[in-house]
């Protein structure tokens, strides 16, 4: 860290110092006439309170490392600032770059908080966040008590780089460049409960580019917040937002030009989608002409977003690259299934679901989605670690509408992902045209039919005779088995940067969770509860600390085997627990596994089990009880729980 100085106060300071110097070397020329030490002057200087302004004075910069390779400065990297972390209100910025420094200065009119009481200092209470994403970098606000007028106050500092592409990436950007950048400021607003349940409140793209009009490069205004889903046409709530160009423009533009560049984007994007329009209503035509059955199959092109806009489904897969965040396609797999599943919340009755297909920046922020959700981001995920992956559309048992993932392997196996467990499927189509009493493979998977499959680029409806899994040949080059759309039809629509109304892509966040921390909270919560729950039915605890340790090789075991497949360990666990459980006496060991760290919810949920009951609640001689918790950690905090319970005691015959 550099420490600069403004050159005027500098001076001061330097002055200030150079008296109090003086004078504490006069005040102690006494007869001792003894050396004076640094902390002699420290405290001359702390008395006189210079170390204080000095303080005040001081920014901390970050210094940022140049690569060594090229000699220039690294490329903008993913940036979210911790809660944890007050951030400072001045910031060195680097003076060869272009920022647009975005404060949200409070909110008001979020009218479904208009009865809530003031919470009392130290009380839980919903809060809300509010999160944004531009152009590769990410953050999040301080959580704020939720209230009609929401203290939402906070500072954003984004960075307004070029493309890359074309070695201009470090340069800074001028005027006409960034009236070229169309990318939106994404806000997403969570509400978070008393119980750490978070809801989507919105969803807002933030057109920034006003700021590139106004004469001292600054501008406020409000920003009316929609609802999502059901309620996307109903106002949430707004926000005041002020942006500010650094460095300041020395030329702006007028607003005409502004507003021009915009409705020509807003005519090119609305002009491809509504040639896209016409394309697929022909297409879809000419698949209902191959036979009319095909009515009735399912056939998805469009899926609505969680502001209601009508997208081509091919949109909401990319090809995602998750950096060092994610080692491998399965582990990518175990984290999307630790995103916890929940249906978009509907008004009313009627068994109608709410369809909501997630961008997937509010579905990261909101750390759960539909089954949906879940399967374009880790159709995604696949596609980034080099796999032919595919998202299916069908049902499974008992004709549930369901979508999961689909690879093709280079020697044409077919490998199905469920993105809600992680689980894997080898599958192999039965052949119809075998001799009866020849053997056929067992259905593996839970999918009953499948209607059309689909990634970034491709687009494929199932035409074969029977839509049944069992039977489908998934040789996507098969014209007779398969009806593809039109690839360039699809790039016009859903390529990155072929239209203005497609949301950019945000990257995943490493997790700011520590691990170590987070188990040993939630262990020592576990043992309190124990303790309580066996003082009431009048039974004492006695914790034997080293079988709790023992434990801990059989979690991450556990959590190896659901990342790999592959499980190992078992071996020395066993070997290490019967060393420790005496001639005599019994073991027994309860493992169960979570998506939150909520103890209450996870003891009360344990304590349903017989088995771990019988743990908890174990009499008899020489009882020793055991927990052990141990919290795995994945990119965007989610969080895999592993906790066991176990007891050893004497047995009495």
């Amino acid at each position: 860290l550099k420490m600069p100085f403004n050159q005027q106060t500098n001076m001061d300071i330097h002055g200030k110092i150079r008296e109090v110097l003086a004078e504490t070397v006069r005040d102690d020329q006494g007869p001792a006439h003894r050396a004076l030490s640094e902390v002699d002057f420290l405290h001359a200087l702390q008395r006189r309170g210079i170390i204080d302004d000095v303080m005040k004075d001081l920014h901390f910069t970050q210094v940022i490392p140049t690569d060594a390779e090229t000699g220039s400065p690294p490329k903008p990297a993913a940036h979210f600032v911790d809660k944890n972390i007050t951030p400072l209100k001045k910031t060195n910025i680097d003076p060869s770059r272009r920022y647009l420094y975005l404060q949200v200065l409070g909110g008001k009119a979020f009218l479904e908080h208009l009865q809530e009481p003031e919470p009392l200092p130290g009380q839980v209470c919903s809060t809300f966040t509010l999160y944004l994403h531009f152009r590769n970098q990410r953050f999040r606000s301080k959580p704020v008590p939720c209230a009609c007028e929401p203290d939402l106050k906070e500072g954003f500092l984004l960075e307004i780089h070029r493309d890359g592409s074309t070695g201009e990436g470090s340069k800074m950007a001028d005027t006409t460049t960034m009236l070229s950048l169309c990318d939106p400021v994404h806000l997403v607003l969570i509400k978070t409960d008393t119980s750490s349940e978070t809801a989507l409140v919105s969803s807002y793209f933030l057109d920034w580019r006003t700021v590139l009009s106004s004469p001292s490069g600054k501008t406020c205004f409000a920003v009316e917040l929609m609802g999502v889903g059901s309620e996307c046409k109903v106002p949430a709530g707004v926000l005041t937002v002020s942006l500010e160009l650094y460095p300041p423009l020395t030329e702006t533009l007028s607003t005409d030009i502004i507003s021009t560049q915009q409705s020509l984007e807003r005519q090119r994007t609305a002009e491809k989608e509504r040639l896209f329009l016409v394309y697929a209503k022909q297409w879809w035509r000419e698949f209902l002409e191959i036979h009319p059955s095909h009515q009735s199959k399912m056939v998805k092109i469009f899926a609505q977003d969680e502001n209601g806009v009508n997208r081509p489904v091919c949109s909401y897969v990319r090809v995602l690259r998750a950096g060092r965040l994610l080692e491998s396609p399965r582990q990518a797999a175990r984290f999307v299934s630790l995103l916890a599943q929940e249906k978009a919340p509907v008004v009313g009755g009627g068994g109608g679901k709410q369809e909501q297909w997630c961008t997937l920046m509010a579905f990261l922020c909101r750390g759960k989605g539909d089954c949906e959700d879940h399967t374009t981001l880790l159709c995604s995920l696949l596609l980034g670690f080099g796999l032919d992956a595919y998202v299916c559309v069908g049902t499974k048992a008992k004709v549930t509408p369901h979508t999961w993932v689909l690879t093709r392997g280079t020697d044409g196996s077919i490998t199905f992902w469920e993105s809600l467990t992680a689980h894997r499927y080898l599958h192999q189509a039965i052949d119809p045209d075998a001799p009866p009493l020849a053997p056929q493979p067992k259905p593996s998977s839970p999918y009953r039919t499948v209607g059309c499959v689909f990634n970034h680029q491709t687009f494929l409806a199932n035409c074969q005779p029977t839509d049944a899994v069992e039977l489908c040949v998934f040789d996507f080059q098969n014209q007779s088995r398969w009806k593809a759309m039109s690839e360039e039809a699809l790039k016009s629509v859903c390529a990155p940067g072929s239209t203005t109304s497609l949301p950019p892509l945000p990257p995943l966040c490493a997790p700011s969770l520590d691990p170590a921390a987070a188990s040993n909270q939630l262990e020592l919560e576990m043992r309190y509860l124990v303790s309580e729950h066996r003082k009431d039915l009048e039974l004492a605890t006695v914790w034997d600390d080293h079988l709790s340790y023992l434990l801990s090789s059989a979690l991450a075991a556990y959590e190896l085997e659901r990342c790999t497949g592959v499980s190992c360990g078992n071996e020395e666990f066993q070997d290490a627990v019967r060393r420790a459980v005496p001639d005599g006496h019994t073991f027994k060991g309860f493992p169960i596994h979570f998506l939150h760290r909520n103890a209450r919810r996870a003891f009360a949920t344990c304590l349903r089990s017989p088995f771990c009951e019988e743990i908890v609640c174990c009499r008899g001689d020489h009882v020793r009880l055991a927990v052990r918790v141990r919290v795995f950690v994945y990119p965007e905090n989610a969080c895999a729980v592993w906790l066991m319970f176990a007891c050893k005691y004497r047995s009495v015959l």
